[in-house]
């Protein structure tokens, strides 16, 4: 395999704080690989590192000659100033300028303008590369490409960043938490994307059906050490468990030996100045090793929320409108008892506006809302809380309570609530400001659960948080007796905690559906094959072709000789639109309409080419 990059006894720290030490690991030409570590050990650190943004404390990075890095980085920088379009084509080298021109002098119609870009697309061939755009931009659903970067809003200007990322040709591509901010539908078109893309990916991210999908190598990034699983999501998971049980095998055996050295190092100083110095100098390794704790605890607890009664919450008619936008459309919903509803649907169909909805953050339009005297809400909002920078972690959770009712006379204190969710002892009196990004969601997590409440609502718990964290959570919400709500974009986190859904679609109704996001999914495939196959037309016996005959017929010559004809106007048309933009001879509107024609009639070329392509082939 060819080596592109090499990582090379890298090691980094931010004072006391080591975040990785002494690692290395190699990227090959065409390989996908995930890395994946708890939050604040470094991931965007070593992205940083490895893209020259931040430099390593000790170690070297290797990068084959004259290959091309893209990197979406988790806090991508923007100039106010710029639109979409220069954003994207900001990196892009001169084709950038060429493009930028053509679309400024489509708006401007100054018809010499325009005469001089178009000759200039051609001579860059970048007819193809702007086509490009606009198709990542749409499925981005960021279609205005002259929209200022300054009006958008934060999940607008991360997509913005990744549509640059994926179009820039790069050797290998960098994505640190690509599926924030996307919905559903964006995250399966990425998901396609990246698997079909040539080239090299490294990403960090925490979403486990987009890993198992797209990676063919994992990187894990435990204990300052590098582990690499040679395989997708599924086969790291196997081997992982493999491997920290026969760790723990190893620190069980330690054990037994420290015991009895332990025993003798207490002896009389003069019995053991009689022995090997190199049994004393054991003795220590031996102590370090029985000492280690392997961080894999699936320690659950048994919950025990406010007692709720037998009315929960009640929406009867339910509709919210934006000006001429309806989001939420006469939505009616009885809440029955400790159900867990997850909520799906597009970006901008109004799932955050339902959830501000029910616990009175902002009024309906029309409808009731009726919730139960007993219901006391916990809600995570998507765009968290300000924390004192000053404040220690163990004071921010104290401040709502001191101790958490978990069962009957079980209590759980701030500190063990804080070990429960994956924050070691050491770090319980860190200072905010010293916490990484999913530390603070995480911590925000907490003083929501704090509170004991009986009613989650919980608005994209799951971007930031590492995979360990993910599993912990999974199985709070599993263990907790309340109702839930949640909006995610994780389909493997939905597919472990709920057992309904609210399908949020682009009209304003709401779909009720029992099961699932896989149960959905697999719905939504029997009911397309069911109207493929109530649409397909069966044709009479005698116009069938014989087996042996059907792979070139009658149908397909025809079909042959007609694209023939039509690629010979469509390519007599393609001279005529070169000749007319070139010769200065038309009005600013006509040079408009067939400037916009003319990218338009290279795809339908392009089409038309590929199928008489089939087709000739199918003569051999």
């Amino acid at each position: 395999m060819i080596s592109y990059l090499q990582i090379e006894s890298v090691s980094k720290a931010f004072g006391e704080n080591i975040l990785f030490s002494n690692i290395s690991f190699s990227l090959h030409k065409d390989e996908k690989v995930a890395l994946i570590a708890k939050n604040g050990t470094g991931k965007t650190s070593l992205l940083n590192i490895i893209t020259g943004k931040d430099l390593p404390d000790e170690g070297k990075i290797s990068l084959r000659k004259n290959l091309r890095i893209s990197y979406l980085s988790q806090n991508p920088e923007f100039n106010d100033q710029n639109t979409i379009l220069t954003h994207i084509l900001s990196n892009s080298g001169s084709i950038s300028k060429t493009i930028d021109e053509y679309h400024y002098a489509i708006e401007s119609g100054d018809s010499l303008r325009i005469q001089k870009a178009s000759e200039q697309m051609d001579l860059s061939d970048a007819w193809d590369y702007d086509q490009k755009i606009i198709q990542i931009l749409t499925k981005l659903n960021l279609p205005n490409v002259h929209q200022s970067v300054e009006f958008l809003s934060g999940g607008e200007k991360r997509r913005v960043a990744l549509a640059a990322a994926l179009v820039d040709p790069a050797d290998i591509l960098i994505l640190d938490e690509p599926t924030n901010h996307l919905d559903l539908q964006m995250i399966e078109w990425l998901e396609k994307f990246l698997k079909a893309m040539p080239g090299t990916l490294l990403m960090v991210t925490h979403d486990r059906y987009f890993m198992e999908n797209i990676c063919s190598s994992i990187i894990e990034m435990e204990d300052n050490t590098i582990y690499q699983y040679k395989g997708n999501y599924q086969y790291y998971v196997e081997k992982r468990a493999a491997r920290l049980k026969e760790l723990q095998a190893s620190i069980d055996k330690a054990c037994n030996i420290f015991r009895k050295e332990l025993d003798w190092i207490r002896r009389m100083p003069q019995a053991r100045a009689t022995k090997a110095k190199y049994r004393i100098d054991n003795f220590y390794k031996v102590k370090e090793q029985a000492s280690r704790k392997i961080d894999n605890s699936t320690q659950t607890i048994d919950i025990q929320a406010k007692r709720l009664g037998t009315k929960i919450l009640e929406i009867e008619n339910l509709t919210k409108s934006f000006g001429d936008k309806t989001l939420i459309k006469d939505f009616s919903y009885k809440f029955g008892r400790t159900e867990k509803i997850g909520i799906v649907g597009p970006n901008g169909t109004g799932k955050s506006t339902f959830l501000n909805l029910i616990t009175g953050k902002i009024r309906p339009d029309t409808g009731i809302i009726e919730k139960g005297e007993t219901v006391h809400f916990g809600y995570y909002r998507q765009e968290g809380i300000n924390l004192a920078e000053d404040k220690r972690m163990i004071d921010v959770i104290k401040d709502i309570a001191e101790i958490m009712i978990v069962g009957k006379d079980k209590t759980l204190s701030a500190a063990q609530l804080l070990e429960y969710f994956r924050f070691d002892k050491e770090k319980h009196y860190s200072y905010i400001s010293r916490l990484s990004g999913g530390e603070r969601k995480r911590l925000y997590l907490l003083t929501v659960l704090m509170k004991n409440p009986n009613f989650l609502i919980l608005d994209e718990p799951t971007n930031d948080f590492d995979i360990q964290t993910l599993n912990v959570l999974e199985d709070y919400l599993n263990n907790f007796p309340g109702n839930v709500i949640i909006v995610s974009h994780d389909r493997y986190f939905m597919d472990k905690v709920v057992d309904q859904l609210f399908i949020f679609e682009e009209d304003g109704n709401i779909i009720s559906f029992p099961g699932n996001y896989s149960d959905y999914q697999y719905d939504v495939m029997l009911q397309e094959k069911e109207t493929q196959k109530s649409e397909k037309v069966i044709k009479p016996i005698v116009e069938q072709i014989p087996k042996e005959k059907k792979k070139y017929g009658f149908k397909e010559k025809r079909e042959f000789e007609e694209l023939e004809k039509e690629l010979e106007n469509l390519n007599l048309e393609k001279i005529d639109l070169e000749k007319a933009m070139n010769s200065g001879n038309l009005s600013n509107d006509e040079l408009v309409e067939k400037s916009n024609r003319y990218p338009k009639l290279l795809s339908l070329i392009d089409e038309k080419e590929m199928r008489w392509l089939e087709l000739s082939d199918l003569q051999d």
